[in-house]
């Protein structure tokens, strides 16, 4: 029968790979709510593309969803909370995002994984430099995995079976566990699959949270009566439905969306008196806007 297959090879996985593919087994039988959004994200772009042209420094959109996402978060904590035992949930004050960043080293470029700290009590520009500079550093080792963590995930099969069961029993007993290796959060970017056209991304993550970014288009939209063409970013948002409900998840999706369409945090992030430049809805309703 082999001879009708035609010529073909086999190569091993980089322990890399393998580590990945055990890590994402570690997200379980989790019940999923995938929202699947139209982001009009034309300020931020004209801002970012303004002030490129302005001061030829380019700033990071990623860094952009970051800063929007941790503040949200910080305002609907519950959107990232993690299940202990089968009657407790742990609710964490600092919302840790993790990032994939590209590393490029000459001619070589990868992946590594990146947690930015405490994102909700950062400004996007510490936010943005934090990034840069993790992609400029030298590339830590094991691509900033922990050690013990790596060789644990990367063992052979059926060792590896042992050992994400164990992980995922400890993890649930302790969330601390898992988010101080990946984070509270996540964004993820997948944009390459549509690019050109619309299209969504849908993840599989051991997070409660997460981003998927997907393509960026233009579409006509009607803005103040009118039809313009604007930047529409197609957003996948991702709740863990163990631990959060429809309710508290529609309201951090609105705040989201104001915060990411208005330019939150590109051209300062707030007022004087620390209150984010956006108003928030209710904010606006009460004023009688």
């Amino acid at each position: 029968m082999r001879e009708k297959v035609g010529p073909y090879r086999v190569v091993d996985l980089s322990p890399g790979r393998r580590a990945w593919v055990n890590a994402l087994d570690l997200s379980g039988p989790t019940h999923w709510m995938y929202g699947l959004l139209e982001v009009d994200v034309t300020t931020p772009r004209q801002f970012i593309a303004e002030h490129k042209a302005r001061t030829g420094e380019t700033l990071s959109f990623t860094g952009f969803l970051v800063s929007c996402l941790a503040q949200a978060v910080d305002e609907n904590k519950e959107v990232q909370a993690y299940l202990k035992g089968r009657k407790q949930l742990v609710m964490f004050d600092d919302v840790n995002v993790g990032v994939m960043i590209e590393h490029t080293d000459g001619e070589k470029s990868g992946l590594m994984g990146y947690t930015i700290q405490a994102a909700n009590h950062k400004s996007y520009r510490q936010i943005h430099d934090e990034i840069r500079a993790a992609q400029s550093a030298p590339l830590p080792p094991r691509r900033g995995m922990p050690g013990w963590f790596r060789f644990a995930i990367s063992l052979p099969w059926p060792l590896s079976r042992v050992v994400k069961a164990l992980m995922a029993w400890a993890t649930r007993r302790d969330p601390a566990i898992r988010v101080a290796a990946a984070g509270t959060t996540f964004v993820t970017a997948v944009g390459m699959f549509g690019k050109g056209h619309s299209g969504w991304g849908i993840a599989t993550t051991p997070h409660s949270l997460g981003l998927v970014v997907g393509s960026m288009v233009w579409k006509p939209a009607v803005v103040e009566g009118r039809v313009e063409p604007r930047e529409i970013l197609h957003l996948t948002v991702l709740f863990d439905h163990d631990v959060v409900d429809g309710a508290p998840a529609a309201r951090f999706t609105r705040r989201l969306l104001e915060l990411m369409e208005s330019g939150y945090g590109l051209s300062g992030g707030t007022h004087g008196d620390g209150e984010p430049q956006v108003l928030r809805e209710q904010e606006r309703d009460e004023q009688g806007q």
